[in-house]
């Protein structure tokens, strides 16, 4: 929940401490956080909702602002850290076991998901859950192998 604040600490502090963290964790996953525009298209990669900014990228890294719970999901199985930690600072063992089961490789950018990206935002929304579908079957299927 966005609106509690860790007791001893208020929101700013917040904020800061988890850029901090979020910077840490991507230094150690070896995802350049000088580039919030990269740090945003990997992100939109692997998160099925409405994409993010790279200023909204930019103002996690700086501490300026906290990501939704649902994104702070994403962020910590991408980079293989618990959810708690990264939101909190926080660990419990279920959650560091859950993240690196988790945990999906960095891959870099290329231009190739650049154009995927851009002709699957062109598709009515029928059609962007049928080819997640798809994709999501193939990546169970290569799990699988």
């Amino acid at each position: 929940m966005l609106g509690a604040t860790v007791p001893g600490m208020g929101l700013i502090e917040e904020k800061r401490a988890f850029g901090k963290r979020l910077v840490e964790a991507l230094r150690k996953a070896g995802v350049d956080t000088r580039s919030p525009t990269r740090v945003a298209r990997e992100f939109n990669l692997r998160y099925h909702g409405d994409p993010v900014t790279t200023q909204g990228v930019r103002k996690w890294l700086t501490g300026r602002s906290l990501p939704s719970q649902d994104k702070i999901r994403v962020l910590a199985d991408w980079l293989g850290v618990s959810s708690q930690w990264l939101r909190f600072g926080e660990d419990t063992g279920e959650d560091a076991r859950r993240a690196s089961v988790l945990r999906q490789e960095v891959r870099p950018y290329r231009r190739e998901q650049d154009i995927l990206l851009e002709i699957f935002g062109r598709l009515n929304e029928r059609h962007r859950k049928l080819v997640l579908e798809l994709v999501e079957a193939l990546a169970a299927a290569e799990r699988k192998r």
